[in-house]
């Protein structure tokens, strides 16, 4: 029934960590749960780190009345200082604590937020590493867990651990089952914190000059982690990403109903040269990046010129394989579509890298994928430094 849904709330601003909020929100609301993304700002359009555009479902300041069964604060700055300045948001999750209900938080936000309101004296939490001194000030016990639960706050730390974090608040919002539900669509690392891996074949140098330039079609129905998750880490590392709409509008609506914004529309990059092109998956959204004639036909000029490009989810099943962009190659996609493919002989490995195609499963396996491409630009050593710092 609509009514036994469960309510959370997650607030956003601008500096706002995109792939902390975006994993929080999609993850919650592949549970059942209706999420509500509040912009604390005067505007629901907010400008996330690394030039990623949110755009927010309502303003907090409409909904301060509103009672919710969980308050969840992502991360990011100076996102993480705006969400503790805000008065109103202090109220809600001060009276959430009073009410018995719950309140997250994750990255900056345990120890800004929740510690500076008093929230975590005689409580056990965590937070990004930067922030431990900090939050060691304000809490009980400062914890290096990737995810802390003491009693009705929930803490984490950073972008690798956001799915944990949120498959742990669907355990405690809707119980057990639903999350391993979930986690089974999303793919969650089984060895979550160890060094990162994948599986390469046929090695070939990519390379590129001045700066790796990599172009990410999105479209209705694209997957948030999976489009957020690459636009991210290779924007973190210093390549130029241009996210690119292959629909009429800048603004699209991803699979669960997060709102993505591009930077361009795909016929204003149609002349240019990318050194790759990665699709993010969701059924919808690779359905229809598949229909895109002028998108499969730069893709099939990147294959023909050796060039890398790459797919997560269903991309590799709906885009590569009908199209001719997988022959001869080793490809893995997402299970419930592994069928589609004609080798099946690498569907259940997590990033493979074939030559000049990268391909991978699911949102779970969403950021491994995006470090692979690091690691093919710009070496080992590089990769593993952006690991360390989102914690993947």
């Amino acid at each position: 029934m609509a009514s036994s849904r469960k309510k959370v709330l997650i607030p956003i601003a601008h500096g706002t960590e995109p792939l902390e909020a975006l994993a929080m929100i999609t993850v919650l609301r592949r549970s059942g749960a209706y999420v509500t993304v509040a912009s604390v700002e005067n505007q629901v359009g907010v400008d996330a780190c690394h030039g990623i555009k949110m755009v927010a479902d309502t303003l907090l300041s409409d909904i301060t009345n509103s009672t919710f069964d969980l308050i969840m604060l992502p991360g990011g700055l100076p996102g993480g200082e705006t969400l503790k300045n805000c008065k109103p948001l202090e109220n809600m999750v001060k009276k959430q604590e009073t009410d018995g209900r719950l309140n997250a938080a994750i990255c900056c936000a345990p120890a800004l937020a929740l510690g500076t309101w008093g929230l975590l004296e005689g409580k056990k939490a965590t937070c990004y590493p930067v922030f431990m001194e900090k939050l060691a000030a304000t809490c009980g016990t400062a914890s290096e867990s990737r995810v802390e639960i003491d009693g009705k706050i929930v803490t984490s730390r950073g972008p690798g651990t956001t799915i944990e974090f949120s498959l742990t608040l669907i355990e405690k919002l809707c119980g057990k089952q639903t999350a391993v539900d979930v986690s089974s669509i999303l793919l969650p690392r089984p060895n979550p914190g160890e060094e990162f891996t994948f599986t390469e074949l046929n090695q070939i140098n990519w390379t590129f000059e001045d700066t790796p330039q990599i172009l990410v079609p999105i479209a209705e129905g694209s997957d948030e982690i999976e489009a957020i998750s690459v636009v991210d880490i290779l924007r973190r590392a210093k390549a130029n990403v241009v996210i690119a709409s292959v629909s009429n509008s800048l603004e699209v609506v991803g699979s669960h109903k997060a709102n993505l914004v591009a930077d361009v529309l795909l016929d204003e990059v149609l002349e240019k040269s990318f050194d790759m092109i990665m699709l993010p998956g969701g059924l919808n959204g690779a359905s229809r990046l598949s229909r895109c004639e002028k998108l499969v036909n730069m893709l099939k000029k990147q294959a023909e010129a050796n060039k890398p490009y790459g797919g997560i989810c269903a991309s590799p099943a709906y885009v590569f394989e009908p199209h001719g962009l997988l022959k001869g190659k080793k490809a893995t996609t997402h299970p419930v579509v592994s069928n589609r493919l004609s080798d099946q002989s690498h569907v259940d490995h997590r990033v493979v890298v074939d030559g000049n195609l990268i391909t991978s499963r699911a949102p779970g396996t969403a950021m491994e994928c995006a470090l692979a491409i690091v690691e093919k630009f710009y070496g080992r050593e590089k990769a593993l430094q952006l690991a360390k710092a989102t914690l993947v």
